[in-house]
């Protein structure tokens, strides 16, 4: 969180997002905003479903965030990346 909190400009958002990506790093039966969100304390998925839908964030500054962080803690000089986005199990 630390590579992306300063994206976020309140604290409610920033709890929010550590929350779901606790949530999203479980090992969690089903993956769903309703499971993270019980996993994260939560009552129910609006809070969630609001950080995803409706929030206000800078979404291309946290994945430039996150791509540097992979690459300099994971990456390898003579690394390439790949990107699957078809969802299908290899």
């Amino acid at each position: 969180m630390d590579t992306i909190e300063a994206r976020f400009g309140r604290p409610e958002p920033r709890r929010r997002v550590r929350d779901f990506v606790a949530g999203l790093l479980a090992l969690l039966p089903v993956m769903n905003c309703w499971t993270i969100a019980e996993h994260a304390g939560d009552d129910g998925p609006g809070g969630m479903q609001d950080l995803i839908g409706r929030g206000s964030w800078d979404d291309a500054g946290v994945r430039a965030d996150v791509r540097d962080f992979v690459a300099a803690r994971l990456g390898h000089p003579d690394g390439v990346l790949l990107v699957d986005e078809t969802g299908d199990l290899k």
